[in-house]
Protein backbone atom coordinates (compact mmCIF):
# COMPACT_ATOMS: atom_id res chain seq x y z
CA UNK A 1 0.00 0.00 0.00
CA UNK A 2 1.62 3.42 -1.17
CA UNK A 3 2.30 5.94 1.63
CA UNK A 4 -0.64 9.23 2.13
CA UNK A 5 1.17 12.32 1.29
CA UNK A 6 3.46 11.56 -2.17
CA UNK A 7 0.81 13.23 -4.00
CA UNK A 8 0.10 17.12 -4.57
CA UNK A 9 -1.57 19.20 -6.89
CA UNK A 10 0.15 21.71 -9.22
CA UNK A 11 -0.65 24.48 -11.04
CA UNK A 12 0.27 24.89 -14.76
CA UNK A 13 1.20 28.11 -16.12
CA UNK A 14 1.05 29.02 -20.32
CA UNK A 15 4.30 30.05 -21.42
CA UNK A 16 3.16 32.41 -23.80
CA UNK A 17 0.76 34.54 -21.91
CA UNK A 18 1.24 33.45 -18.40
CA UNK A 19 -2.29 32.51 -17.28
CA UNK A 20 -2.89 29.70 -14.80
CA UNK A 21 -5.25 27.63 -16.58
CA UNK A 22 -4.78 23.97 -15.31
CA UNK A 23 -4.28 22.16 -11.73
CA UNK A 24 -2.50 18.22 -12.10
CA UNK A 25 -1.63 15.77 -9.42
CA UNK A 26 2.24 14.65 -9.40
CA UNK A 27 3.96 12.22 -7.83
CA UNK A 28 6.45 14.42 -6.13
CA UNK A 29 8.86 11.56 -4.76
CA UNK A 30 9.10 10.08 -8.19
CA UNK A 31 9.41 13.21 -10.27
CA UNK A 32 11.44 15.78 -9.08
CA UNK A 33 11.80 17.90 -12.01
CA UNK A 34 9.21 20.40 -13.01
CA UNK A 35 6.05 19.26 -15.42
CA UNK A 36 6.18 20.43 -18.83
CA UNK A 37 2.85 19.60 -21.03
CA UNK A 38 1.50 21.09 -24.20
CA UNK A 39 -2.32 21.74 -23.22
CA UNK A 40 -4.65 24.32 -24.67
CA UNK A 41 -4.53 27.73 -23.46
CA UNK A 42 -8.29 29.27 -23.78
CA UNK A 43 -7.14 32.76 -23.74
CA UNK A 44 -4.10 32.13 -26.61
CA UNK A 45 -6.55 29.88 -28.18
CA UNK A 46 -4.18 27.80 -29.34
CA UNK A 47 -1.56 24.29 -27.63
CA UNK A 48 1.38 26.34 -25.87
CA UNK A 49 3.73 25.03 -23.78
CA UNK A 50 2.44 25.03 -20.33
CA UNK A 51 5.21 24.76 -16.92
CA UNK A 52 4.55 24.01 -13.36
CA UNK A 53 4.59 27.17 -11.35
CA UNK A 54 6.93 28.09 -8.15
Amino acid sequence: MAKVGNRQYKTLVCGVCGQENYRVEKNVKKTVDRLELSKYCPTCRKHTEHKEKK
